[in-house]
């Protein structure tokens, strides 16, 4: 099916991704609802920028982002689908540029062979993606824990809608697997994914046959099909890159 889709304000698009991280404590402020309501409203105002600079895992990707490609603020719309989805603004970011704001945020943190493989990503060929940061960076800085299914669960993934379930979506999602010591996308698989909460959702409209992205179990929103072509090769790059040092 394609998709249509109607431009959105980044900090409004930065808040479907955001939410349920927040909603499990795992980064952001204690503004949960606030975040919640500002999403489902769609409006803006100058009160929401300062709870979305809490996100000290995102942002400072976010700023790398926009200050590569010469726009003044990293939540403009472009910016933020570069992050968690991908688009061209990523190949913006040169690889110094890059390699500089992981030293700068990382280097006095991690040591050694650690150290090493982190800041050896920039040069290696990743982009300042939420799939980079998940897979080569978190994992090694100890933001949470390791295990596959905290990977799988992180990570922005894609899915196909099957059904709507009241509160939650059926879909089909390639889960996230080990084999061989590598890592990789098994064959599509059926799940269950909440697209509400007290009825109401940033998905509302999902439909059987849409392209839907998850964030830790959460449907952020209805893709189009470029934006999953984009979320899907974007993943797998950075998947290809992490198995390089596994």
């Amino acid at each position: 099916m394609s998709v249509t889709l109607a431009p959105l304000e980044g900090t409004l698009r930065f808040i479907r991704y955001a939410f349920m991280p927040n909603r499990l404590r795992y980064c952001g402020g204690d503004d949960n609802r606030t975040l919640f309501d500002y999403g489902m409203e769609g409006a803006s105002d100058g009160g929401l920028p300062p709870l979305l600079r809490k996100f000290s895992g995102a942002v400072p990707y976010l700023k790398l982002i926009a200050r590569a490609n010469g726009l003044a603020d990293p939540f403009d719309a472009r910016v933020v689908e570069a992050y968690w989805i991908g688009n061209e603004l990523l190949e913006g970011v040169e690889v110094r540029q890059l390699y500089d704001a992981l030293l700068e945020r990382f280097g006095k943190q991690l040591s050694g062979r650690t150290r090493d493989l982190v800041l050896g990503k920039a040069p290696a060929g990743a982009h300042p993606h939420h799939s980079f940061h998940v897979l080569d960076v978190h994992s090694r800085v100890g933001e949470m824990d390791t295990t596959l299914a905290s990977l799988d669960a992180c990570r922005v993934s894609w899915a196909s809608v099957i059904g709507v379930e009241g509160a939650e979506l059926l879909v089909s999602r390639p889960p996230l697997l080990l084999q061989q010591a590598r890592l990789t996308l098994g064959a599509p698989e059926q799940t269950r994914v909440l697209h509400q909460v007290d009825g109401r959702g940033f998905a509302d409209r999902a439909q059987p046959g849409d392209w839907v992205s998850l964030h830790w179990g959460w449907v952020c929103e209805v893709l189009g099909q470029r934006e999953q072509a984009n979320l899907e090769r974007v993943t797998r790059y950075h998947l290809m890159l992490t198995n390089q040092t596994l």
